[in-house]
Order: structure tokens, then sequence, then C-alpha cells
């Protein structure tokens, strides 16, 4: 268990744009940063985070939180594994209690899998580096691939001896379940009996965003043809292969900083160049990339290079795969190194400054590589002409940037020798082929008919949460400013009237006037907040922003953030050109003024309405209905003078 202390000085040290930083691209946008939101699929920001507050929040989805929340839900962590992964990060002492009983029954699978694989890695690694096999077998084989020390260990590279079971009974003997181990992937069992899966294979280690190991890759070093020369780790609670990249924990940095990631297949690719000094190099790890992995490349950059061996058949079969990263609206390059070398080989031929140089002097735009790769085949052949234009066509129709389609048509009307209005007119049928899917998602679309909603969808008169959100928003934004008052001095110069500024805390003036009024609020998370803020003003101690936004209940953080983070922010260039446009703080007074007439106006209102009812299965002759009768007018009189306040029509 973290003491509170350790888990307040954590959340005071966390910066929420350092933590958001490690997974999401952020661009500065005045006092906020924006970038795409991790939590669901977008192609335009919708994702703020704000430094000065700690938090981040989401338009799109909803998501909101601070660095702790975060973490939590990005990487699917418990609260106290969150703290321990931001701890570990600002380099914070954690010195836990005993954890109660209930806190140990609420382990789950997931930290039991993280924590096996943590034993596993550092076991495989053991193996390879003390071992006289690890060392004679595996070592020796890292080494003649030319890996440094330094790399092995960066990586994590590991060795699972012969024996049958090895693994199996170190893990067993070191309290780790079977069940585990068989979930895990790390141990088969078949007839009744229990098996390495890696054995006698080196070690590869796959970890997920934040460094933990989530699955293991293991190499076979035997001519056997009837072995495979990889196996990897099952699909678990931890390990999804589909959105998983080999590299990313070491890669995403400098793919933020070169704003670009090389792409490669094999996890010797990836530890080649990444030794060679380019580290923002990922792997699929031999399988098809999926759309979930080019999303998280989309994370840091939306610039992939895919650097291929120079084999026709496999660039021909990764197509498709590129085709689904023009459709996410990424930019893609490729590379092709010389006499069949893979990126790996290249890598270990070359000095660093020559790789780097050769992929940067070497990348091809893809579908002007694809158009001259596929030209080269038709040999003159129209027929083959004629299937290539509708495959570069289709390629290009899935790209969503309607301003970058019309550029991709020009290149390739001039790479085939073809009309341009042509190739246009071909894309314009595919995208209508799209729409007429359903596929509209980055179409213009008509406005849609004004027509009256509804009388299901008209507003509830019975509904105040409007006008209630508006006055916890202030409460929230101004709620410590203070509003300053001419008051007139009693007992002065009887023949001159004279006066003295008086200030008074918004949250004061808030409170005071509500409470006066005996208005409460619908909402339990607004009541609390209010009510926050009135004891605050009672004891001339006002809660800070902090304790709403890191309240332990998650409603009213949420809540907080909501209120508090604007979606749209005004450009500094309006001021520089002398364009000043009003803002609430301009005359916060009169803002605040008409928010609390709008509150009791709505709820004179609900009252009117309440009332009314009631008078309808009443008797009008009752004394009951007369007090209502009386009551009703109250209320309209009310209500009349703050339509007056406020400058609408008197309706009665």
């Amino acid at each position: 268990m973290i003491p509170k202390e350790t888990i307040q000085n954590i959340i005071d040290t966390a910066r929420i744009d350092e933590v958001v930083g490690d997974f999401v691209q952020l661009k500065r946008r005045g006092a906020n940063m924006l970038g795409l939101c991790p939590f669901h699929n977008e192609k335009t920001p919708s994702f703020t985070v704000s430094p000065a507050k700690g938090i981040y929040k989401c338009f799109g989805c909803g998501k909101a939180g601070n660095a702790v929340n975060f973490i939590m839900d990005h990487e699917k962590y418990s609260y106290p594994e969150a703290l321990r992964f931001l701890a570990d990060k600002y380099n914070i002492e954690i010195e836990e209690q005993e954890p109660t009983p209930e806190e140990i029954a609420q382990d789950t699978e997931r930290e039991g899998l993280f924590a096996l694989n943590t034993f596993a890695q550092k076991y495989f690694s053991r193996i390879l580096h003390e071992s006289e096999e690890g060392k004679a077998v595996g070592l020796t084989y890292f080494k003649e691939r030319g890996f440094r020390e330094d790399i092995i260990r960066k990586f994590q590279l590991g060795f699972s001896a012969s024996a049958w079971d090895a693994f199996t009974r170190e893990a067993l003997n070191s309290g780790y379940s079977e069940k585990y181990l068989i979930t895990s992937g790390l141990t088969i069992k078949k007839d009744d009996r229990l098996y390495d899966r890696f054995r006698e294979r080196v070690i590869f280690p796959i970890h997920n965003l934040t460094g933990k190991v989530i699955g293991f890759g293991g190499r076979t070093l035997s001519s056997d043809k009837n072995k495979p020369k990889y196996v990897n780790s099952p699909e678990s609670e931890v390990y999804n292969k589909s959105k998983s990249l080999y590299g990313i924990w070491l890669a995403r940095n400098a793919m933020v900083a070169k704003d670009n990631c090389l792409l490669v297949e094999g996890y010797t690719d990836v530890i080649s160049l990444y030794q060679s000094g380019i580290e923002n190099v990922v792997s699929s790890s031999g399988t098809s990339l999926t759309t979930d992995q080019i999303r998280l490349i989309h994370k840091f950059t939306r610039n992939i290079t895919i650097l291929y061996d120079g084999d026709p058949a496999g660039i021909k079969a990764s197509f498709r795969g590129i085709d689904m990263i023009l459709e996410q609206g990424l930019n893609v390059k490729v590379v092709l190194f010389p006499d069949g070398d893979d990126p790996d080989a290249f890598a270990r031929k070359h000095r660093s400054v020559e790789v780097e140089t050769f992929i940067s002097e070497n990348a091809n735009d893809f579908i002007a590589f694809k158009t001259r790769l596929l030209l080269n085949e038709t040999q003159g052949d129209p027929i083959k002409k004629a299937a290539l234009i509708h495959e570069i066509i289709q390629t290009i129709s899935l790209i969503p940037d309607p301003i970058i389609r019309p550029l991709y048509i020009r290149e390739c009307a001039e790479i085939m020798d073809m009309d341009e209005q042509t190739l246009m007119h071909e894309l314009n049928k595919q995208r209508r082929k799209k729409i007429v899917k359903g596929d509209k998602q980055d179409e213009e679309l008509p406005e849609p008919e004004m027509v009256a909603p509804p009388a299901s969808e008209l507003p509830d008169i019975s509904d105040a949460s409007a006008q209630e959100k508006d006055i916890i928003r202030l409460l929230l934004l101004y709620g410590t400013e203070n509003l300053s008052f001419k008051v007139r001095i009693e007992g002065g110069n009887p023949f001159k009237e004279e006066f003295e500024e008086v200030l008074v805390p918004v949250a004061q003036y808030i409170c005071n006037d509500l409470r006066t009024n005996q208005i409460t609020f619908d909402s339990e998370v607004y009541q609390f907040i209010f009510d926050a803020f009135a004891e605050g003003a009672d004891s001339n101690a006002l809660p800070e922003e902090k304790f709403f936004l890191m309240h332990a209940d998650k409603r009213i953080a949420d809540t907080a953030i909501d209120l508090i983070t604007p979606r749209y922010e005004l450009s500094p260039g309006w001021e520089e050109i002398r364009i000043y446009v009003p803002t609430e703080t301009d005359d916060l007074e009169n803002t605040i003024v008409r928010s609390l007439l709008s509150l009791i106006h709505r709820k004179l209102s609900i009252l009117i309405y309440k009332n009314q009812q009631t008078m309808k299965v009443l008797d009008n002759t009752s004394e009951v209905w007369s007090d209502l009768l009386s009551r009703d007018i109250y209320y309209k009189r009310a209500r009349n003078e703050i339509n007056r306040r406020l400058g609408r029509i008197l309706n009665g």
C-alpha cells in the first residue's frame, strides 16, 4: 500500500504534458497543447492537454483526467500500478506499507501476467549471460550478428536452455502458478506434462509503450527444417499482437523528434538500425500490418518510411498494408536496399552515417514508387496498363485529404503519360462508389433541413441543468477572483457622498446570492462543488482548483475538468492585427449576475409549472387553491422582474 503523502508527492510532481507526451505527439496551441486522442480513432486533433491545470480532455470521446488517470486509461493499469509507473518516471521512492488482505485479493490476472513476464525476461537474460550453454550458443549468435553488449542488454535479449522444462521448473519453484504459465504461453501443457514453449531458442522480449514485457519471440538456431524458425507468445490479457509493435517503447521519443517512423520486418532489423544510431524504428514482427498498429504509430508521427530488402514479391505482398496506412491519413515512403540486403545486413556492412544518408536519399513516395514498379511490368500491354491505372487510382482514392489526392493524380499522369483529367474522372468514380457503400466519413455533407423537433425533443421546462452547469463553471473558473464594489462610507462628510472600494470573492458573491434565494442544485455533483465553495467562503479558505481536478471521486474530477477546459481558444493573431474580441472576463460582474438571474428564472419557471399542475387537479373554490393562486402570482411577478433585468420580452 502506498502512503498518502507519497501519492500526493507523485501527483504534485507528475507533469501532464510530459506524461501524455510520452504517448501522444502534442503541439502547442496557446496555453494548451493539442494532439490526436489515444483513446479513439480520429483524424482531426480534439485531445487537449492543459499543463497549467495538470489535466487532459478529449472533446471527441469525452475522456478526461489527470496524469494518474491517463496512465490508468491508456495502459489499463490499476491505480497503484499507475502511481508506481509515475514514481519510477520521476525517481520518487515508494516505501510501501503492508497490503491488507482485501488489497491482495484485488490482484488481477493482468498483474499476474506482467509479473510473470518480468520474471521470465530476467530469467532468459540470466541464462544468456551466465550459463555455459547460454554463452556458448545464444551469446555467440548475437555477437556474430554484430550486436554490442550494451545493445543486447538494452533490448533485454535472452536464451532459453535446451532442457524441456528448465524455465517452467524455475518459475514454479519461485511461486508462479501453473495457470499463468499456461495462459502467458511460456509453458505448454500436453499429456499432463509441462514443456517450455521457447526451449533452445534465443529470446526477443516484446514490450508495450511503457517498457513492460508483454510477450516474447523466440528464434531457433537449429538446422532442423521441421522446427519453425520463429515462435511467438500467444494472445493474452496483456499481449495483443495486432496492437503491438516491436521496439516501440525505445522508438517513440525518436519518432516524435524525427517526425518519422521507420518500419521494418524483423526483430534483428530493429536492433541493428538502433545500434547504428537510428532509433525511430519499429517492426510489425513478421505479421501483416494492422489498423491498430498504424494508429499506434499515428500517435507519434504522420510519416512512415518502410524499409524493404528489394524482393519484388515481398513488396507487392505489402501493398494492402500500405493502402491501410494511406487510408488512416498518414504519409508513406519506401526505401529499397541494394543487392537484396535487408536493413539488418545493410546496417552491419556500413557505418551509421552511411545508413542514415542512404535512407534519407533513397526514400521514395509510395504512390509514385508503386506506379513505376507496376508500369515496368505492363511491357506495352494496354490491358495490363488499364489494370494498373485502376489499381493506382484505387490507392489514391483511399487518401482522406481532398487536397493531396489531386496532387498524386497529377504526378501519376506524368509517370504513365496519361491525361490528368481522365485519371481525375476515374478517381471521382471510385470516390462515388465509396459513398454509395456508406464510407462518407471525410465527405462534405449538406446542411440538414431545419425542421421543428418532435414534442419529445423539446426542452424540458423542469430541467435546470444548463443553468446549474453555468454557475458551477463560473465558480470553478473564477471562484477565488475578486469583484470590486464601491460602497458608501457611513458617517462621513454630510455634504459629500464618499465611497470606498470593497473586494468580494466571486465564490462568496455567488454563494450568498443563491443561499439568500434558497436555491439548491438538482445535480448531486454540482451541489457538492457549490457546498465546498460555500463552506470555503464562510471560513475564508476557498478550495483550490486542484481540490476538484484531483478529487478521489471521479465524477467530481471529470465534471471539474469538463467545465474548466475550453474547446476553443482565441488566436493571438487577432490582437496582433488589433482586433479585440470581448470575453466574459471583460465584465465578469455582469456575466455572473446574468448567470445567477438565469438560474433563478429557471427555478421560478419550474415552481410555476409544478404549482399550476397542482392547481389543475384541485377545486378552485378550496382554500388551498386560493393559496396556490397567490403563490402563482408572486412567482410570476418575480420572474417578470428577472425578465426585465435580463432585457427579455415580458409575457406574463
